[in-house]
């Protein structure tokens, strides 16, 4: 799917509303439903469809990383002949997530999540020795806009409808502290049935009450374990056909203050901090930025040089040439 062929009102708007605040009540898709003035069975065949069409990777929850297990980014370089070879068993690892191709000397990137560090570090040393060439690891230090969605037209995702639970957790506290051993991380993290009752759906498998489900949920967006629930969509297939990690090599005391800045930018998707590995990558401050083109990439990463004055700043673009493996995090391989 892509923004070239017709989009319907409706699936423009399931794509663009509700990639975050998704509802925590017993019946979420009714709710959508009585938004979009039409019945819930109509929204989740459209969810359904769009999610067969590659358009929506899962409705469920983004988890913040390193507040459950570990995660890190990690590159590596290896020739173009072999790239293929690579990519595939980088790939086949359940603990990676995303694995593109990008225009740099380390031409393969990929997410790790696991269960803990020493874990993560094994999947790592794992990969080094199948593949032949050692990754580099990049774990996040600080993130300073992170994952807000991609839109068809407008702001998506960005606190549209708000829903409260169904209990109040005010003044409560968070009661619920998730861990790995915790079913119902297990029954989430690939997405929520598309069932007229999810949660009660997801009761049934992990042994608890619906409302319980909503209740624990609804707490761990709270402690921010959960950075968003909602429409988790594919950005390649809405027509955003070029993305660009454009990497800064900024001064460890300015790092807060250009990380700041470069947030409020409005193609700028993703800022955080990640490590330097010198000698090979001398880069701590990462952004994205998505388009419909390279042209449009390229132009917007000038407007932020010349705008935010940061033409002094080493920078290098890394584009992605090839997708290689995407889907929703999996902090257990098993």
């Amino acid at each position: 799917m892509n923004t070239e062929r017709n989009i319907s009102p409706l699936e423009a708007r399931l794509l663009n509303d509700y990639q975050r605040d998704f509802p925590l009540t017993p019946q979420p898709f009714a709710r959508i439903a009585e938004q979009l003035e039409t019945q819930a069975a109509t929204v989740i065949t459209c969810l359904q469809k769009l999610q067969q069409q590659g358009a929506v990777s899962r409705v469920g929850p983004v988890f913040r990383p390193n507040r459950i297990g570990a995660s890190t980014l990690a590159a590596l370089s290896a020739p173009g002949a072999e790239l293929e070879r690579v990519a595939g068993i980088v790939s086949a690892r359940p603990e990676v997530n995303h694995n593109y191709e990008r225009e740099h000397t380390f031409n393969l990137w990929f997410v790790v999540t696991a269960e803990d560090q020493e874990r993560l570090q094994a999947v790592l040393d794992s990969i080094g020795r199948d593949t032949g060439y050692k990754p580099i690891s990049l774990p996040l230090v600080k993130e300073y806009h992170i994952d807000l969605g991609f839109g068809l037209g407008g702001n998506a995702g960005r606190g549209r409808m708000q829903y409260a639970p169904t209990s109040d957790i005010s003044g409560r506290g968070v009661l619920h502290t998730p861990s790995l051993d915790d079913p119902l991380i297990e029954a989430i993290q690939s997405g929520l049935p598309l069932v007229e009752r999810p949660y009660l759906e997801i009761g049934k498998q992990v042994g608890m009450a619906e409302q319980e489900v909503i209740q624990c949920i609804a707490e761990m967006q709270a402690a921010g374990v959960i950075k968003r629930l909602g429409v988790v969509v594919r950005h390649h297939e809405l027509g955003y056909r070029a993305n660009a990690m454009l990497v800064w090599d900024v001064p460890d005391a300015l790092v807060d203050e250009v990380g700041q800045r470069l947030s409020g930018v409005d193609c700028v998707t993703l800022c955080y901090q990640r490590p330097r590995v010198l000698p090979v990558w001398p880069y701590n401050l990462f952004t994205m930025i998505h388009g419909k083109d390279r042209h449009e990439v390229l132009a917007c990463i000038d407007d932020i040089a010349a705008k935010l004055e940061l033409g002094d700043i080493p920078r290098h673009v890394l584009f992605s040439t090839r997708r290689f493996k995407q889907c929703g995090a999996r902090y257990r391989g098993d």
